[in-house]
């Protein structure tokens, strides 16, 4: 009896799982129209034919909007990396073949990260395969974890606390919990400081809503300390020029020190995590030859610097320890 059935859908199979995915990320049949040029009843069809054939419902729909049923994501993470590898075959045999001359890379971060992490490696990347567009997209940590599902980046590049299973987190760098304060400030130039004695004056944080103040806050709880916020400032580059200026002091991540600041230094490894910056992926994600080339540039880039950092780190610690900091 299954020799007798219809195959006219296979022909037609890529087209339907292209229509699939797009409509998965998208939510929309006819946003997912929009993505592939076709009319929106047509991709109704080639969906329903996929409905028809594996005998299961794929989508519930909800209005103009749809989500995958169980049925559905089980499709989609099986669909998803074909559609990509056929989208992408030329571009993937090029690079089989030693070229990478063309192309388009999109990675989402946030603002530390585009200002003190990726700089080098677009750049090392940029030199290598001047061919490559590039986008970066300068979001939010939930507004970066929506591209990666919705596959509008590669990967996105930054600092995750917690990792959701769909998410895949790989740390490639380092950093370390630092008090800044103006040179003048009484605490400048002391060999220890408690957290205790942070305490009596005001802190520059970042909005309440992002983790630096979470964890800021969680620290002084543990210790059953207070602390005061004087001044709430977006961005690393806002909070060192207001220190510089002796509205407060601040504690931040060693990631947007760069040496030139006019402000005092003082580790504070002691009481806060280290934090550090990786990659993050959509578990499945079918990684373009782009994609795989800068995680590359990115790996070697940090790997060359992971020792001399821990040579540094360890010198800092017995420097503080003996109080010559």
């Amino acid at each position: 009896m299954a020799a007798n059935q219809p195959i006219y859908y296979k022909q037609n199979r890529l087209k339907q799982l292209r229509a699939f995915c797009h409509a998965a990320q998208a939510g929309s049949i006819s946003e997912a129209a929009d993505r592939v040029f076709l009319s929106q009843p047509t991709v109704s069809l080639q969906i329903q034919a996929l409905e028809r054939e594996f005998g299961t419902l794929l989508f519930e729909r909800r209005g103009p909007k749809i989500k995958l049923t169980p049925e559905g994501e089980m499709l989609y993470q099986l669909a998803q990396p074909l559609v990509e590898g056929m989208d992408k075959l030329q571009e993937t045999f090029a690079t089989n073949c030693g070229k990478l001359e063309r192309g388009e890379l999109n990675v989402a971060a946030g603002e530390s990260t585009i200002l003190y992490v990726l700089p080098e490696p677009l750049q090392r990347f940029a030199e290598q395969y001047p061919g490559i567009r590039l986008k970066l997209h300068n979001v939010t940590g939930r507004d970066g974890l929506a591209m990666l599902r919705a596959d509008e980046a590669d990967f996105a590049v930054g600092s995750m606390l917690e990792v959701p299973d769909d998410i895949t987190y790989r740390p490639i760098v380092t950093y370390h919990p630092t008090l800044i304060t103006p040179l003048d400030h009484p605490l400048t130039g002391k060999t220890h400081i408690t957290l205790a004695d942070i305490t009596p004056y005001g802190l520059i944080l970042p909005p309440r809503h992002l983790s630096t103040w979470r964890i800021v806050d969680l620290v002084f709880r543990q210790h059953n300390l207070s602390y005061k916020v004087t001044l709430e400032a977006g961005g690393w580059e806002v909070i060192k020029k207001y220190v510089e200026l002796g509205l407060g002091i601040s504690i931040v991540t060693d990631v947007c020190l760069t040496g030139h600041e006019r402000l005092g230094r003082i580790p504070l490894g002691q009481y806060f995590p280290n934090r550090s910056y990786g990659i993050v992926l959509r578990r499945g994600r079918f990684l373009s030859p782009q994609a795989k080339r800068f995680l590359e540039v990115l790996g070697q880039l940090f790997a060359d610097r992971y020792e001399a950092d821990q040579a540094q780190v360890a010198a800092d610690e017995v420097a503080y320890g003996e109080g010559t900091l």
